[in-house]
């Protein structure tokens, strides 16, 4: 088996990294324990879904990280983090965009479809002069670079329903997923900056969204930039990968 490449499809469970999601893999599979695995392409702790995974010989692991991938995910309206997802310190409350909803979510989504750039995410492993991006943001050093970008394509979007919820619903949900990640990321810190921002009684909106993307795009981004674009701030809520490539799960 070490000889030859054997391509895994792994789920990877949210709240893992994906060195967690490998590590629970071997320990449910002793068989691979001395077996030589990467895997190709990042998963977010908040995102959930197929990890491609390369054990035995992995010199080309670089035919896989260029594949195309499809993502389900959820866009919660009027809030802002510094990570773009729910595992952030919130950075902005906005409006709730209720008025011609539909008609604003169709433009946002023209927009998208037709960006060809994308900044990288401040809570990312994207290196600048030798470090990490969520190394300068954790040092509060983010301002002092200049933020690098990345050629990108998303092939088709589609809206699938838009939800009102409550927000001490959102927060209980947000509570529980954050209790899931190990590790150092803030949890209590932003834990405590969700229970000061939800206010009970009040209510949200959630749109759910399927994605065709080229590798490299972060949903993450996208969101906040529709957001942003929408003038309410926004974030991802819920990140699924359900494909990469001809791999599906």
């Amino acid at each position: 088996m070490s000889s030859k490449s054997e391509v895994l499809t792994l789920y990877k469970k949210l709240g893992e990294t994906p060195l967690e999601c490998l590590g629970r893999f071997r320990t449910e599979h002793p068989e691979y324990e001395k077996i030589t695995m990467t895997y190709m392409g990042r998963l977010d702790p908040m995102a959930e879904g197929l990890l491609l995974v390369l054990a035995g010989d992995t010199r080309n692991k670089q035919d896989f990280l260029d594949l195309d991938k499809t993502y389900e995910f959820e866009v919660l309206w009027g809030f802002e983090t510094d990570t773009y997802d729910i595992l952030g310190m919130v950075t902005k409350v906005g409006m709730m965009p209720t008025k011609n909803f539909d008609t604003k979510i169709q433009t946002l989504m023209k927009g998208v479809l037709e960006k060809k750039t994308q900044m990288y995410p401040p809570y990312s492993s994207k290196t600048v002069m030798g470090k990490s991006l969520h190394t300068w943001a954790r040092e509060g050093k983010i301002h002092e670079i200049d933020m690098p970008s990345r050629y990108i394509r998303v092939f088709s979007l589609e809206h699938i329903h838009t939800r009102l919820v409550s927000q001490q619903e959102i927060l209980v949900e947000i509570e529980e997923k954050i209790k899931q990640v190990t590790g150092d990321f803030r949890q209590q810190k932003i834990i405590e900056t969700w229970q000061a921002t939800l206010q009970s009684g009040e209510q949200s909106l959630i749109s759910k969204f399927k994605a065709n993307v080229s590798s490299g795009t972060y949903i993450r981004s996208i969101a906040h930039e529709m957001g942003e674009k929408l003038e309410s701030g926004a974030l991802a809520y819920t990140i699924k990968r359900t494909r990469v490539g001809g791999y599906v799960l």
